[in-house]
């Protein structure tokens, strides 16, 4: 049965049951009607998914994973923060006059540094890297800019990776801030575990593990009763991850080349409330 499901089963288990709520604090986040929205968190979860075992997409209930890709290429492939570039609206509630969602984002990994080997965005020095110094300690992204940070529409919840070739095997680690396990849990791991595929793919490597590290993993208030009708669930089959193997550049890489083969997840037809 999938691992992502009893992983998302603990985690939730573990907070609801040992977190602290935030009740007593006045709360940056607001529901829809102007009320504060409350979450209840544990501190420090961490993750391991063995990506060269089974995909971890959730079957409790559906993880759209076309809109996850493509937000995940607006970020590494487009490196854009423009939010016309992406085909789905989950980020019209932060879109600036301007089109965009400031300084954040993929355009933190669209701007140009120097190394020594020349002048590259982070993307770029990643890809470089794992071609020519694929046992290096240093293959680090990171996006949350302190000098942007106020230029910035949301700041960065998934903020770096750091990858890790072992042999021939691939391994990241994503580092997150924050994580609303409801409507954003499996869609990162999705994201960031198709990363490593396309990644690894493009590099010549294999894919490793994918270890998910959440500083603050919580539940919001509203949220509670349709966590636990997701625990209550029994876990289905995991699906398995279809590349397009003809693809040999990360950024000719679409949506259409990636599919989630016997993906066949719970239905779930509740709306799921956002707090902005």
């Amino acid at each position: 049965m999938s691992v992502a499901d009893n992983i998302f089963i603990k985690n939730c288990r573990q907070i609801l049951t040992e977190g602290v709520w935030d009740t007593d604090y006045d709360v940056r986040p607001k529901w829809a009607d102007g009320s504060p929205a409350h979450t209840v968190k544990s501190f420090g979860i961490v993750n391991r998914y063995n990506l060269a075992e089974e995909f971890p997409a959730l079957t409790l209930r559906r993880t759209y994973y076309k809109n996850a890709v493509d937000e995940l290429l607006w970020i590494w492939q487009k490196k854009s923060n423009r939010v016309a570039d992406l085909k789905s609206r989950i980020w019209d509630a932060w879109q600036r006059p301007d089109g965009t969602i400031g300084k954040a984002y993929g355009y933190q990994l669209g701007v140009v540094h120097h190394y020594a080997e020349g002048d590259f965005d982070q993307v770029d020095k990643l890809l470089y890297d794992l071609r020519h110094t694929p046992h290096s300690r240093r293959l680090i992204t990171n996006i949350y800019n302190h000098a942007d940070l106020h230029d910035m529409a949301l700041y960065p919840c998934a903020y770096s990776m750091t990858f890790n070739v072992s042999g021939r095997k691939l391994n990241a680690i994503l580092n997150q801030r924050s994580q609303d396990m409801l409507t954003a849990n499996n869609w990162n791991v999705v994201q960031y575990a198709v990363l490593v595929h396309l990644l690894a793919q493009v590099s010549d490597l294999e894919v490793g593990e994918l270890v998910h590290v959440i500083a603050d993993a919580h539940i919001y208030d509203r949220h509670v009763d349709m966590v636990r009708e997701l625990m209550d669930r029994p876990p289905r089959p995991a699906p398995h991850l279809w590349l397009n193997p003809e693809v040999t550049d990360f950024y000719a890489f679409t949506t259409d080349d990636v599919v989630l083969e016997a993906y066949e997840p719970h239905e779930f037809d509740r709306k799921i409330p956002v707090a902005e």
